[in-house]
């Protein structure tokens, strides 16, 4: 793309809605925005953003199918937790693909919440429910920095899926962590150790601004 000079799209009026701590990070969060645009301007750039965002949810929602959860999902959900702990699903894809894709494949039912981005953000999903237990009884898994952050926001413990090693994150969390979590020695150095690993793995810079 820099070799041939191209120049990259810029949305101003969109990054900062997205910085703003204020909005909700949804398409219904983003039609409020372009409610309250203050230009035509900022009102053209946020339909398109929206359009954009639409067909992403309709292109998922016609070609993501038949693709199983990871080894150790359905084991950890049916052998591990069923019965032993409620679970609840935060994440901020659209509610509707959630549960369409946690219904094909069987495992809606092990999940007591299933929490999508119209229902605020994983901070506020985690918030909402963590209230109702001991922090060191809350354990948030996920595969984002983002992840990571809305566990920290509310003192709740982290199990974390490094990307590119979700097989063997699962396993792990099947064998081991979930022994763990449910003893009480889950916290600390285990876990520090798990978070680190996962961090170091993550790169500093995206691939598209590191200069070659």
């Amino acid at each position: 793309v820099r070799r041939r000079g191209s120049e990259v799209p810029q949305y101003p009026h969109y990054f900062a809605w997205v910085e703003d701590p204020g909005s909700s990070l949804s398409n219904d969060g983003l039609r409020k925005a372009i409610a309250q645009a203050k230009s035509e301007e900022e009102t053209k750039e946020l339909e398109h953003v929206l359009e954009w965002s639409e067909r992403v949810n309709w292109a998922i929602k016609e070609i993501v199918r038949g693709i199983p959860p990871f080894p150790f999902v359905r084991e950890s959900l049916v052998e591990g937790l069923s019965g032993k702990a409620d679970v609840v699903v935060v994440s901020q894809t659209p509610l509707e693909a959630l549960e369409r894709e946690w219904a094909e494949h069987g495992i809606d039912r092990y999940a007591s919440l299933i929490c999508g981005q119209e229902m605020g953000t994983k901070a506020e999903h985690i918030a909402a429910t963590a209230r109702h237990y001991p922090k060191d009884h809350v354990l948030m898994v996920g595969d984002a920095p983002g992840d990571l952050k809305a566990a920290q926001a509310n003192g709740v413990l982290f199990y974390p899926v490094v990307p590119g090693e979700e097989e063997a994150a699962w396993e792990r969390f099947y064998r081991e962590a979930l022994e763990r979590f449910f003893a009480g020695s889950y916290a600390g150095e285990y876990e520090r150790e798990l978070i680190g690993r996962f961090e170091r793995a993550l790169p500093e810079r995206p691939p598209w601004e590191v200069e070659r």
